[in-house]
């Protein structure tokens, strides 16, 4: 599986459980900590919690495991590393807080019209 459809497998997972504002970013050529990062909000730590194991399970279909997880506990914000590809879930506060897509701004958003439609 590449980088490029792990990152939308992943927004697929996170759009199953009802994730708001989900974006993927290309960053491959910005740095060396992934290729992709997707960001999703969540509207509790339950759905956190929730897109988390939709993540996981999406990825162990495919066989690719999580390397690292940070931020389960607070529930208002959660990173999972899948070497390639970073998933960051926030709360909309914590979103805001941490504003990402400013931090990161120079990169590619991917257009996930057509892989977030009903199937």
């Amino acid at each position: 599986m590449t980088s490029y459809e792990m990152a939308i497998a992943l927004a697929k997972a996170l759009d199953g459980k009802k994730g708001q504002d989900i974006k993927v970013l290309k960053t491959e050529e910005l740095t060396t900590l992934a290729d992709y990062f997707v960001l999703c909000t969540a509207t509790s730590s339950t759905q956190v919690k929730a897109m988390s194991d939709a993540c996981e399970e999406a990825m162990e279909k495919n066989g690719e495991q999580v390397h690292h997880i940070e931020g389960h506990r607070g529930g208002t914000w959660l990173l999972m590393d899948f070497s390639s590809v970073v998933v960051h879930v926030f709360t909309d506060e914590a979103r805001k807080f941490y504003d990402l897509e400013r931090l990161w701004g120079d990169a590619q958003e991917i257009d996930l019209a057509q892989a977030l439609k009903s199937e």
